[in-house]
């Protein structure tokens, strides 16, 4: 497939701090890593920010013509927390309160992610591996960042070497943090005793007598560090070198510089051209956050059972309100801007139906110019998109339609055959191939008529039970309508239904 407007298509990369043209790798093709759930609980709406912002990245690209393989991996192996290292294991502590086995926890949070983003419509990745299937590649890269010089093992942990990696390569690109401050700010922990120095991290902990979630290795039964994950799923499905790695701007320190400084260790060379990271979705005022309980399950949402919002959203008109903000800004969650959202997105779905029915015959014979230039609407629709898929733009470009719809619907306007053929088209990619928003009114509208094609052909095999006098069966098919709150009324034009 030819690869569409995308020779202006720029991404704003962390690691330089400014947007730079993009150009992947191998031509038509694009690695993308994105780091995924860690899965102890619920998703919250704050985490589906982050991957539904990385799912218009992804579309977009393929919407372009790109080939893309997309990795995004379930974190399944039982980290500690305090950045992997020391506390609590998160996966062990929920097991042991919900009396389940791990893995027993690990599938019911995995499948209760892929349900949620399912109702958002959001593209399953190309590959999701998971943390516990790759031990081997993780245990193999730990042996090569030793054998380098960068690591050392200490009582069956092996520790990566920060200050050792500073000495030829800068650790604190990504986040801008500055070595020397760090370890001017750090107090000494007892956790970090048998450490060389505060700032080094885990790539492998020996595990305690208690710790459930344990693999043998050259240094100790044990498990990997977290960071460690990350650079060996997305190396061995993308490459040493791939174009983009994304996740949440929570990440962005430890996690993503720790993962430079491995795979840099490594394979000498950095691994990543384009580092993407999602702003934080906030909920009064505040970070949305598991730890501190201020957050919102996705499901709470959509069902209105929460103490937050005044009536029930739902999952398409949840994903436009965060659309509506830039992927790298703040959104802060309230119920007035999601009525505001709903509202909006309601009327760009009427406009995109009152469209996709009008066909040129309607229009009067007119030399009239049109209020609208779809070639240049639809170059600005592409340009939003390519400037840092900048989709409040995109959204605004969008609205322009609404009002050129109305007047095209009473008679104010013209279009030729050709822009309203392009118009059509051109809306409908951007909402759903895009976007991916789902028409829930027209998809309601399809429920309601299959229901009552169920309804009528009940009503037959009744009417066909009464004629054979087989009262039982009539009775039985009316009351059990009844039940479900469907009423049959039976007239002498014949029998009609009303829902209770």
């Amino acid at each position: 497939m030819k690869i569409l407007n995308s020779q202006n298509l720029y991404i704003y990369n962390s690691i330089s701090k400014s947007k730079e043209k993009f150009s992947p790798i191998h031509a038509d093709v694009v690695g993308m890593y994105v780091c995924g759930p860690t899965v102890y609980s619920n998703v919250h709406l704050g985490n589906c920010r982050t991957f539904l912002s990385f799912d218009l990245v992804f579309r977009y690209l393929k919407h372009l013509g790109y080939k893309v393989r997309y990795v995004r991996n379930i974190t399944d192996a039982g980290h500690l927390e305090n950045d992997g290292e020391s506390g609590d294991d998160p996966i062990l502590k929920k097991a042991r309160i919900e009396q389940l086995e791990p893995m027993e926890v690990v599938q019911k949070y995995t499948v209760d992610f892929h349900t949620t983003m399912a109702k958002f419509n959001a593209l399953p990745p190309s590959i999701e591996p998971t943390a516990t299937g790759h031990i081997a590649e993780q245990i193999k890269i730990v042996e090569k960042i030793i054998a380098e010089g960068f690591a050392y093992e200490k009582n069956g942990s092996v520790y990566f070497d920060v200050l050792k990696f500073n000495e030829i390569n800068k650790y604190g690109k990504l986040s801008g943090r500055n070595l020397e401050d760090m370890i001017a700010n750090t107090r000494e922990l007892a956790a970090q005793s048998e450490k060389k120095n505060p700032q080094d991290f885990a790539l492998w902990k020996k595990a305690e007598p208690q710790h459930i979630m344990r693999w043998p290795s050259p240094w100790s039964d044990g498990f990997p560090g977290w960071h460690l994950e990350c650079t060996a799923m997305s190396t061995k499905y993308l490459g040493n070198k791939f174009d983009i790695h994304g996740g949440g701007m929570d990440l962005k320190f430890p996690h993503h510089e720790c993962e430079i400084a491995q795979a840099e260790a490594c394979n000498h060379e950095s691994p990543v051209n384009y580092w993407m990271h999602a702003n934080m979705l906030t909920l009064n005022g505040k970070k949305m956050s598991k730890s501190t309980g201020n957050f919102i399950l996705p499901n709470e949402m959509f069902s209105g059972e929460n103490n937050i919002l005044s009536k029930p959203f739902s999952p398409t008109v949840t994903k436009f309100f965060m659309y509506q903000a830039h992927y790298r800004s703040i959104l802060d969650f309230s119920n007035d801007a999601l009525e505001a959202s709903e509202k909006g997105f309601n009327k760009l779905m009427d406009s995109y139906r009152m469209l996709s029915e009008m066909k040129i015959s309607q229009f009067s014979e007119s030399t009239g110019k049109s209020s609208i230039d779809v070639a240049f609407w639809r170059k600005a629709c592409y340009n939003a998109m390519n400037d840092d898929f900048n989709s409040p733009i995109l959204i605004a470009h969008l609205f322009e339609v609404v009002k050129f719809v109305n007047s095209l619907k009473e008679g104010k306007d013209t279009i030729t055959e050709t822009d309203l053929h392009l118009l059509q088209k051109t809306l409908h990619d951007f909402l759903f191939d895009v976007l991916g928003l789902q028409d829930i009114a027209s998809e309601s509208s399809q429920d309601s008529q299959k229901l009552i094609s169920a309804v009528e052909l009940l009503i037959q095999l009744r009417n066909q039970a009464r004629a054979n006098k087989d009262f039982s069966t009539s009775d039985k098919i009316r009351d059990e309508l009844a039940s479900k709150g469907i009423q049959l009324n039976d007239g002498k034009d014949g029998t009609t239904f009303s829902l209770n």
